[in-house]
C-alpha cells in the first residue's frame, strides 16, 4: 500500500509540473505535438529514474565524507551526464526525435523538476536518509511518468486547439496557458481525494 500511495502521489497528487510548478519550460515548449511530447516524457522518465538511483548513492557518499554541501553540484553533474548519454543515443538511433526535441533536450540538464526529485528523494521532506533506494527510484520514475502524462495531455489539447476556432487574441501561447491552468486545477484536486 505504501508503494501504491507513493506512485499515485508522484504521478498525480504531487505532479511536478501541474502541482509543484517545476519543469514548466519543456512542458510548454515541447507540447506542440504528441509524438515530440512523448519522446520528451520518456527521456525525462529515464533521467529522473536513473538520476534518483545515482543521486541517492552519491548522497550517502557525501554524508560519509562530511561534504553534503556539494550535493547540488554533484546532482547537476550526474543529471548532465545522463542527459548527454540520452542525447548521444537519440542522435544515433532516433535522429527525427533528436531534431524535434531540439534545444529542449539539453534543457533537461537544468530542468528543475529533475533536480527537485533528486533533492526530494534524499531529503524526504527534511528527514535525511529516510527514503530507501527503491522508494527513491520509484519516486523518480513515477514523477517522470507524471511529467509525461501532463505533457501528453497538453500536447493533445494543443493539437485539438490548432484545428478549433480560437478567438484571435487567445491563439497560440495565451490559450496554452489557459489550458495548462485548467489542467493544474484538475491535478490539484487529486490532493483532496487522497488527503
Amino acid at each position: 500500500m505504501q508503494y501504491f500511495l507513493l506512485i499515485i502521489g508522484a504521478m498525480f497528487v504531487n505532479n511536478f509540473v501541474l502541482c509543484q510548478f517545476l519543469g514548466i519550460c519543456p512542458f510548454l515548449g515541447v507540447s506542440k505535438k504528441t509524438d515530440t511530447a512523448l519522446g520528451m516524457g520518456l527521456a525525462v522518465i529515464f533521467v529522473m529514474g536513473v538520476a534518483s538511483i545515482f543521486t541517492w548513492l552519491i548522497q550517502k557518499l557525501l554524508v560519509l565524507a562530511g561534504i553534503e554541501y556539494l550535493q547540488t553540484i554533484a546532482f547537476i553533474l550526474v543529471i548532465a551526464a545522463l542527459v548527454q548519454i540520452i542525447e548521444m543515443v537519440l542522435k544515433r538511433f532516433m535522429p527525427a526525435l533528436y531534431s524535434a526535441l531540439g534545444v529542449y533536450l539539453p534543457l533537461i540538464t537544468t530542468n528543475c523538476a529533475v533536480l527537485g526529485v533528486a533533492i526530494l528523494n534524499v531529503s524526504s521532506f527534511g528527514v535525511v536518509g529516510a527514503v530507501s533506494l527503491l522508494q527513491s527510484f520509484l519516486n523518480g520514475v513515477f514523477s517522470g511518468a507524471g511529467f509525461t502524462i501532463a505533457i501528453l495531455l497538453l500536447a493533445g489539447i494543443r493539437e485539438r486547439m490548432d484545428t478549433s476556432l480560437v478567438p484571435k487574441p487567445f491563439r497560440g501561447f495565451p490559450i496554452t496557458l489557459i489550458a495548462a491552468s485548467i489542467m493544474s486545477m484538475a491535478f490539484v484536486a487529486f490532493g483532496g481525494l487522497l488527503g
